[in-house]
């Protein structure tokens, strides 16, 4: 889902877990989940509620790593199901934080798609996950506004080099997907530790794309696209849809780079110490029925990655086909060469 900023972690997360002191009711008919902001509609828990007698509290989080520092200062005592990404799924099996999952009480996990387990190397088999939605970044551009001021481009990552876009484009202000644009570029891994490699990425981010940028931004781009004042984004591209009137959604060019793009996988995962695992697999279970996951779809005009079975109950038209996330790259934990990338991404970042 949408990546935010990360502005105040610590008096955020500080502020969390005074409010996750309050106790939660334990009654059994209260499903505690955690999930990313705006990536759970209501529709859907009402259904829940209505089928089984489970009321659903959602607590909400705008980044895995907003997710985890509560989760590790002890404010995520409590809840039953949470939905982090890849990346911290693997995190979280390596810890240990995690119950292993039962096949046998999720039904309904038959109808994951082939394509996200074979993308899932973070967990095979589904040991401790199962996936929520699988999606990509991408780039979206107003061709109407590109059109009318005589610029062509093509679908590569080249568009941030166009200085003839100098002041009219933005990129996410997320170090994993800008450096892994770039490593792309490079026809390397976005999760490699080689230094050379990320020097060069690096040095693309800086030299190439960054002095035609507008800013880098995780918060705004949407709306900011939706106004004209972008013409270019990197983007999650539920956001744009959500903020561009649907009469004018002809005049969005959204794509994934011929190079390819960094694409996440969202995940049910059960905490140890959750106290209602039957409700959790009973909302796993429920998720995944395919008229259901087709409600689930039809809110962001999602495609139908994660759970293909959805795609016939759908009745809006996603913005992209399954199909086109089978060459994205999965961002997947680091381990101990993410301060290889951060110390990159701080000098991209805040310097001039």
């Amino acid at each position: 889902m949408k990546k935010y900023g990360m502005s105040g972690l610590l008096v955020l997360i500080a502020m969390l877990v005074a409010l996750s002191s309050c106790a939660k009711q334990d009654d059994g008919n209260t499903l505690y989940l955690y999930n990313w902001t705006y990536y759970t509609p209501q529709s859907v828990l009402d259904a829940f509620e209505q089928e089984t007698g489970i009321k659903v509290v959602v607590d909400s989080f705008s980044s895995n790593e907003e997710m985890f520092a509560k989760l590790q200062a002890g404010g995520g005592k409590g809840y039953d199901l949470i939905i982090p990404s890849a990346d911290y799924t693997q995190i979280m099996i390596k810890l240990g934080m995690l119950e292993k999952i039962d096949h046998a009480r999720i039904p309904n996990i038959s109808n994951i798609s082939p394509i996200v387990k074979e993308k899932a190397t973070y967990d095979p088999g589904m040991e401790y996950s199962v996936p929520y939605f699988m999606g990509t970044t991408g780039i979206a551009v107003d061709k109407a506004r590109l059109e009318a001021a005589g610029i062509d481009y093509g679908q590569s990552y080249s568009i941030f080099a166009d200085s003839r876009l100098k002041g009219r484009m933005s990129m996410l202000d997320d170090m994993r997907q800008v450096l892994g644009s770039a490593l792309l570029t490079l026809d390397s891994s976005i999760n490699t530790g080689d230094e050379d490699m990320l020097d060069e990425a690096a040095r693309i981010v800086e030299d190439e794309w960054k002095p035609n940028l507008v800013k880098f931004d995780a918060e705004a781009y949407a709306k900011s696209f939706a106004r004209g004042e972008f013409w270019v984004v990197q983007c999650y591209p539920e956001a744009v849809y959500a903020e561009v009137d649907e009469k004018d959604w002809d005049n969005i060019d959204f794509f994934i780079p011929e190079e390819g793009a960094c694409m996440y996988i969202d995940n049910f995962v059960i905490p140890k110490g959750a106290k209602n695992i039957d409700g959790a697999y009973a909302f796993i279970d429920f998720f995944h029925r395919p008229e259901v996951h087709a409600m689930f779809l039809d809110e962001f005009n999602f495609p139908a990655t994660a759970n293909p079975a959805a795609e016939e109950y759908m009745t809006k038209k996603p913005f992209m086909s399954p199909n086109d996330l089978e060459g994205c790259s999965l961002i997947l934990d680091l381990g101990e060469d993410l301060e290889k990338y951060n110390s990159r991404w701080e000098k991209i970042r805040y310097t001039d």
